[in-house]
This record gives C-alpha cells, sequence and structure tokens, in this order.
C-alpha cells in the first residue's frame, strides 16, 4: 500500500458495529491504544472486514482538536 497520509498504523480489528448506513469499526494498535472509525457498511463489505483480521488506521487531517478537562 503507497498513500500520502504519514499516520498509518497497523494493528487488529477488535470490533465492528454496524449501523443503518455505517459501521464503527475498533482497531487495537497496540499498548492498550485503540483507534476507532466510522466507516461506511459498504467500505466494511468491499475491504472484507472482519474481527481478528489485521488493518490499518489511516489518519489524514488538516485539523487536530485538543481538549482538557
Amino acid at each position: 500500500m503507497k498513500i500520502s497520509a504519514r499516520n498509518i498504523l497497523k494493528g487488529k480489528v477488535t470490533e465492528i458495529v454496524k449501523g443503518a448506513t455505517t459501521s464503527r469499526v475498533r482497531i487495537d494498535i497496540g499498548g492498550g491504544v485503540i483507534v476507532t472509525a466510522s466507516i461506511t457498511n459498504e467500505a466494511v463489505a468491499d475491504l472484507a472486514l472482519d474481527k481478528g483480521n489485521h488493518a490499518y488506521a489511516v489518519i489524514k487531517a488538516p485539523d487536530v482538536m485538543v481538549g482538557i478537562d
């Protein structure tokens, strides 16, 4: 895979929760860190995603928000 994004995190799918049109996909990238993504149900099917599969979380965004309590 070759893409322009620089934040590519390899992990394992731990959960897929399907909704009406989108699914929540959780990827364990190690060290107790879970990345959650919302993608279309069609994308889940096209990628043949299933719990236990290896997958990449690819993050490309112009802005990152930071908050505190």
